[in-house]
């Protein structure tokens, strides 16, 4: 109960915040343009808390659904703007109307919302380099025989400084540069032995796309080093039978190596009803026991533990110097912003699929999770989901900023305003768009969340 109401808090509080700025963006440049602006909720449905700023004009709104907000300017509802209603405007109103403005002035007034998300995102991203980061370091811990990068000649111990030139001071700096290069080939500067060592790796292409991919261990083959331990054994389990203990580290699998959990769960399943030698360090010692897997439902093989795996060489904390925290939080910001249009453009051509689409309880377990690491993580998650608010906005899909936009383009195009009832038309479109994909969002969230 008490995780549940940690992980909601987090999300309103989350989203509250981000909207809050998105809103915020709209309505100070409306008001500094002279634009009436009537109306700033955050949130939809009944109000919670109201009031009215102190010329009268606006009416603040606090409501109850925490899932959205809106700046109700006069004359921007395509209602408003038929000519019945627009003759009932006094001459001031009609200086003040939306509808009525140059096209720059809401074109400004519509980029305003998204290009705030992204200001946030900046500054988000300089406050997360300054106060300093725990990062996994880019030594490698684990080269798989015969990779790619064996046969490239990387080594146990490699410290990788540098991608393409780039300076990498994690594991997943470095990871994101390697996406990038599949299909071609990365230039690695390393330090062994406090030399520095050029190497060019090739990165074949993949039939699955890299951004779902961890390309260092899955294409190019080697990892930070895992160590895999027992956290959990069930009671009369083969596991429990054959002597294991929670707190066992799993050093080898049938005389391989074990570098990451999956791989020791797909030699468990492969050998169900064989017996399978598994060593693990217990303390200091080191034991070799004889486990034969049951069959399950699958036909596979199953031990009965719970896994969990913490990286071999620890993290370190990574804190940025002023100006390379401003660096970091502007090209941070341009990273996810590609990021995240990449994989906008994946899902429309279906190079990625739609079921990897997450709503409002994906977001808020995100939310959940991070809060409780700490503000540096919870930080750089309102970065990210700023940023996809941002890009989310701009899509030229009516009823969003981006559409609206369009129709100012056209508008200037055309040299007149658009008719109130295409606007009708185009938005109620947009409005069944929008909902439909929140619809299925929300449905992969609970398939999800029901599939544990």
């Amino acid at each position: 109960m008490t995780e549940i109401l940690h992980t909601t808090l987090a999300f309103i509080v989350a989203i509250a915040l981000l909207i809050a700025v998105h809103e915020y963006g709209h309505f100070s440049v409306a008001r500094r343009l002279g634009i009436k602006v009537e109306k700033f909720s955050i949130g939809f449905g009944p109000a919670l808390f109201s009031w009215r700023s102190q010329d009268g004009e606006v009416l603040y709104v606090i409501a109850a659904i925490p899932l959205g907000g809106y700046v109700k300017m006069l004359g921007e509802n395509p209602e408003e703007q038929e000519d019945n209603v627009q003759s009932t405007l006094s001459e001031a109103d009609r200086k003040r109307a939306f509808n009525l403005q140059p096209v720059w002035k809401r074109a400004a007034v519509a980029a305003a919302g998204p290009a705030f998300n992204f200001v946030f995102a900046v500054f988000a991203y300089m406050v997360v380099a300054w106060l300093g980061q725990a990062v996994l370091p880019t030594v490698i811990g684990h080269v798989a025989p015969a990779s790619v990068a064996e046969m490239s000649g990387l080594q146990i111990g490699d410290r990788i400084v540098a991608v393409q030139g780039r300076e990498v001071h994690s594991w997943q700096q470095m990871e994101e540069l390697l996406k990038q290069r599949v299909g071609g080939q990365a230039e690695l500067t390393l330090n062994r032995d406090d030399k520095a060592i050029d190497l060019t790796l090739g990165l074949p292409q993949q039939e699955k796309g890299p951004l779902l991919m961890d390309v260092a261990g899955q294409v190019l083959g080697f990892t930070p080093g895992l160590l895999v331990s027992v956290e959990d054994v069930v009671e009369s389990s083969p596991a429990n039978q054959a002597g294991l203990l929670k707190g066992d580290v799993i050093q080898q699998i049938n005389g391989r190596t074990v570098s990451n959990v999956n791989q020791f769960i797909d030699q468990v399943k492969d050998h169900a009803d064989r017996v399978v030698k598994i060593v693990v360090k217990r303390e200091q010692t080191l034991l070799e026991l004889d486990v034969i897997p049951v069959v399950d439902q699958n036909q596979q093989g199953r031990i009965g533990v719970k896994l969990s795996s913490r990286a071999a060489n620890g993290t370190e904390l990574y804190r940025m110097g002023v100006w390379d925290g401003v660096q970091y939080g502007f090209v941070r910001t341009w990273e996810m912003t590609t990021l995240t249009l990449g994989v906008f453009a994946k899902m429309v051509t279906s190079a990625i699929s739609p079921d990897n689409l997450g709503g409002p309880i994906a977001i808020a377990q995100l939310a959940g999770k991070t809060a409780e690491m700490g503000l540096v993580y919870f930080l750089s998650f309102l970065a990210l989901i700023s940023v996809n608010l941002g890009v989310l906005n701009l899509l030229p899909i009516p009823v969003l900023d981006g559409g609206l936009l369009v129709y100012l383009g056209l508008e200037k195009l055309r040299g007149k305003a658009l008719s109130p009832r295409f606007l009708e038309i185009t938005q109620f479109m947009g409005l069944a768009l929008i909902v439909t994909l929140m619809v299925y969002a929300f449905y992969n969230d609970l398939s999800r969340l029901f599939r544990g």
